[in-house]
């Protein structure tokens, strides 16, 4: 399994002019996508301690409207991502896939994701809000946008 994540997050080295090889492409840039917008959910859900029921279940809703995936997909690909976060160094190796196949417009609805997932339980953890930041730095959002996605979520949730 870990030799498949691999291949879907390793970057496509041999330049190709086809067209059945410009759409395997764009499959592996879509999968490569899914894995580390994946991963970045579950991080965010592990960030303070436990990864409840809840929490996975807005992952897996999360990851179905941003992709539009079937239930079935989007379990393999949470345990596909929890087993490259394991092995995996840093976030920057999924920040940088978003960076490349994110628009702007993109990064800022991961971002509300990201903190309707927070705001699962209800309330704010210092290593969640931490981590928050340190995403939305990496994928190159302002404080300011963090913040307002942060208060645009909020007061979606009726949060005081």
């Amino acid at each position: 399994m870990f030799d498949y994540i691999r291949k879907i997050l390793s970057t496509n080295s041999t330049a190709e002019t086809s067209s059945a090889a410009g759409s395997a492409e764009r499959v592996d840039h879509q999968k490569q996508l899914q894995v580390a917008t994946s991963a970045l959910f579950i991080e965010m859900a592990r960030a303070d301690g436990v990864f409840s029921v809840e929490e996975r279940e807005q992952v897996i809703s999360s990851l179905q409207n941003q992709f539009g995936l079937e239930v079935e997909y989007v379990n393999d690909l949470v345990e596909l991502s929890k087993t490259q976060l394991s092995d995996s160094i840093s976030l920057y190796e999924f920040s940088s896939i978003i960076n490349e196949h994110f628009s702007n417009d993109d990064k800022l609805e991961l971002l509300k994701n990201l903190w309707r997932l927070i705001y699962t339980d209800k309330k704010l953890d210092k290593y969640e809000d931490r981590l928050i930041k340190i995403i939305g730095g990496m994928i190159n959002i302002e404080h300011k946008q963090i913040i307002n996605t942060k208060m645009f979520v909020r007061d979606e949730l009726n949060l005081k």
